[in-house]
């Protein structure tokens, strides 16, 4: 059960690094007006959720398997995707989110280094 986890954990942190890169990637084009901030937040609008969910897989799995340390360790980043996305959905404004940016990056790097 417990290589089952791991690998599963293993390989959902894959995908939650590409996606992570892929939103640097994405807000560096808006930064660098490559894309405009419609066209920004419609390509990463639709990868929040899978991202949200990814990680809370791998939270509550941890907790199951009575992984503590590896559970508390990625506790504070799920909480804050959940709590990030329960308060963005309230303003749906694509200008509001493009200003919103700059707290995003380091937020981003502490979730790839955990």
């Amino acid at each position: 059960m417990e290589a089952v986890v791991f690998v599963f954990s293993l390989l959902d942190c894959c995908v939650l690094i590409f996606l992570s890169v892929y939103f640097i990637i994405t807000l560096s084009d808006l930064e660098c007006d490559y894309i405009n901030a419609r066209s920004c937040c419609s390509k990463l609008n639709k990868w929040v959720i899978p991202e949200l969910v990814g990680h809370t897989i791998v939270t509550v799995l941890m907790l199951i398997s009575l992984h503590w340390f590896i559970f508390l360790l990625n506790l504070p980043v799920a909480t804050w995707n959940i709590y990030r996305n329960t308060q963005s959905r309230a303003a749906e404004v694509t200008h509001e989110r493009s200003h919103d940016q700059a707290w995003f990056p380091p937020a981003l790097f502490l979730h790839v280094s955990l």
